[in-house]
């Protein structure tokens, strides 16, 4: 595998960034009203929002992306950061791009003053839970959740 190269995202990407994201998206069995991918992109190009967004690169094609944000939290002064989205192509699973998303992601939160990132995954996404478990604590808490009636989102 060439050499890997992890850099947020500009305009320029959004047709790199777009498979990933639907790649993503299916993999959690998941559909989003074009909408709500359109709004995500544009949030994630504000430097005003909380929403970032990086791609990897290997050889002048994206193979991977990580999507986070920086949320408060009330257990902290400092900003806490979510890592909401990762996903990497399958060809270079196993190579540690996966593994350098989230280090970049520990970078940028570090830079930024968050004072923890935090993530889920299905509990049936075994290979990611390997490495998961290598780079970070596993609280134990389990996640309940309420669609609210008449939201547009359902995730």
């Amino acid at each position: 595998m060439s050499q890997i190269e992890i850099r947020p995202v500009i305009a320029d990407d959004h047709a790199a960034w777009l498979p990933l994201w639907q790649a993503y998206l299916r993999f959690y069995n998941t559909e989003l009203p074009e909408a709500v991918t359109q709004s995500t992109w544009q949030r994630m190009l504000d430097p005003g929002e909380p929403t970032h967004s990086a791609l990897a690169w290997a050889g002048g094609q994206a193979v991977g992306m990580v999507n986070f944000i920086y949320h408060r939290s009330n257990w902290s002064i400092e900003n806490s950061c979510y890592l909401q989205d990762l996903l990497v192509t399958p060809q270079t699973r196993g190579t540690g791009v996966g593994r350098k998303l989230i280090e970049y992601v520990y970078a940028t939160a570090r830079e930024d003053g968050c004072c923890k990132v935090h993530w889920l995954t299905h509990e049936t996404n075994a290979t990611a839970i390997q490495l998961y478990e290598r780079i970070a604590e596993r609280p134990g808490f389990i996640q309940f959740r309420k669609a609210i009636q008449g939201s547009r989102s359902t995730a």
